[in-house]
């Protein structure tokens, strides 16, 4: 699941792409639960925590997956309350046996993106849904990436959850590329000594 990402741009880039007054918005090479971070809903931007908390649970709810969210009570109330979640690139481990390897996922030319989130008002959760084909040999999920001119509908207040869940699958509208991060070098003693 997503739990790191990244939102490395300028804030007037920012601002222009997702159509918004400048505001003073933090780069960080990673945001991880719990951070405060930049999230888009129908009245605009503000910083919300990262993480839904539940009382059933001593640790925040980040993803939410898309397939459950009809089911899920703990989703349900905020199917109408959503938002997006502006990033240049997300984080994921590849299992290999005992080993995970680090990658970078983004989309080719470092393009900003947004996540479909879910929000209470104060924090919010990234919706997954199963990879895109570029990425399945990395992890079995990804975050949703909303293609850009579906941006302004998940977040419309009007438009209900049953108008834009159709939305809610793996990402297909530019390339997906994934950077893995290269194993620490194994450090052997000096046979020779």
């Amino acid at each position: 699941m997503c739990s790191r990402f990244e939102l490395n741009t300028a804030p007037d880039e920012l601002a222009r792409r997702f159509g918004f007054e400048f505001m003073a918005v933090p780069n960080q090479s990673e945001f991880r639960p719990t951070d405060l971070a930049l999230v888009i809903t129908a009245e605009g931007p503000r910083m919300m925590g990262w993480g839904l908390s539940v009382d059933w649970d001593s640790k925040p709810i980040i993803n939410a997956r898309a397939e459950m969210l009809r089911t899920k009570k703990t989703f349900r109330p905020f199917l109408e309350t959503r938002c997006i979640v502006p990033a240049t690139a997300y984080f994921e481990w590849r299992k290999d046996g005992a080993a995970r390897h680090k990658n970078r996922i983004h989309l080719e030319g470092g393009t900003l993106f947004a996540f479909a989130g879910l929000t209470n008002g104060e924090r919010f959760t990234i919706i997954t849904c199963p990879p895109a084909a570029a990425i399945a040999t990395i992890h079995n999920r990804m975050p949703v990436i909303l293609e850009q001119q579906a941006e302004g509908q998940w977040i419309n207040s009007e438009t209900s959850f049953e108008a834009v869940s159709g939305g809610l699958i793996p990402y297909r509208e530019k390339t997906i590329a994934a950077q893995e991060d290269a194993p620490p070098p194994i450090l052997q003693a000096d046979l020779f000594d």
